[in-house]
């Protein structure tokens, strides 16, 4: 009894923090989102008004439509990025060890880190337009981080920097765990390498595609750091995505409950996400699958 008692009494503490800190604060915000709060929390019971508020804003429609120009070419860039430098990392070139450390290399900097980088290399008057101009290439122009019809595609850009090699390391690990006596079998039978990759290989990876898309989507939902880094939101509300509408309204414009009901949906959007995935994995775990 003592050997199963100690355990439990060591994890007790973690188990009550995470509890408190983690599932007691969801709960909270939950409630706070039916709350009249505005600059502080207000306890009184105000019912589903603020997400009638929120569905209502212009702000939080500007948001929701940035954040599906953000998924969707994150998601999808960042996949077929990683793909490709799996595939031509997997044909058994030289120093390899060393190719798969440069590109993995982004995932190891905080986000912070590559928002501030990537807005002095996009930064027309210091950065890579400055730069070539300075060589003798007077024409070059790229401000897109000044454009508000283009900002967005910076955000995408450093995002897929940050995150391709984190995904080819999945596709990497998937590619090496392919069947290999089919993929002989269809040497010998004379297809060529893009039809066995294509035909073959791929088609074998549907578990590491939902992983990965699993993954990135819920980056791409909760998505902050790297966006206030880079643009701060702007120019003016281009680059809002759900997390800037909520810290601007929670903390900024003092309307408390309409930042909480939008923590709440962004929740609820990243659940719709990740737990199917994880009650998937967990009927295979019982299955032995």
């Amino acid at each position: 009894m003592k050997a199963g008692f100690l355990p439990k009494l060591l994890i007790t503490p973690s188990a009550l923090l995470v509890l408190i800190c983690v599932y007691g604060y969801i709960m909270f915000t939950v409630y706070l989102s039916m709350t009249p709060s505005t600059i502080m929390p207000v306890l009184d019971y105000e019912g589903p008004a603020a997400y009638k508020r929120l569905l209502n804003l212009e702000n939080w429609q500007v948001a929701l439509s940035n954040a599906g120009t953000f998924a969707l070419l994150f998601i999808v860039i960042a996949m077929a990025l990683g793909l490709g430098l799996a595939i031509l990392i997997d044909q058994k070139i030289r120093a390899e060890s060393l190719y798969r450390s440069i590109f993995l290399y982004p995932m190891a900097l905080s986000l912070i880190v590559t928002g501030t980088a990537w807005k002095w290399l996009l930064d027309p008057g210091v950065g890579l337009e400055h730069t070539l101009r300075d060589l003798g290439w007077e024409s070059f122009t790229f401000g897109w981080i000044k454009d508000s019809e283009m900002a967005i595609y910076c955000v995408v850009i450093a995002a897929v920097w940050q995150t391709a090699g984190f995904v080819m390391a999945m596709f990497l690990a998937g590619l090496r765990g392919v069947d290999t006596e089919q993929v002989n079998a269809a040497r010998v039978d004379g297809a060529r390498s893009w039809q066995i990759y294509l035909r073959i290989i791929i088609p074998q990876l549907g578990p590491v595609f939902v992983s990965a898309f699993v993954i990135l989507a819920h980056m791409a939902i909760k998505s902050y750091d790297l966006v206030v880094a880079l643009t701060n939101g702007g120019p003016g509300r281009s680059t809002w995505l759900p997390s800037v509408f909520m810290y601007q309204y929670t903390f900024t414009r003092n309307e408390m409950a309409v930042g909480a009901a939008s923590a709440v949906l962004m929740l609820v959007a990243v659940g719709i996400v990740v737990l199917p995935y994880l009650a998937s994995e967990m009927r295979k775990a019982k299955h032995g699958g």
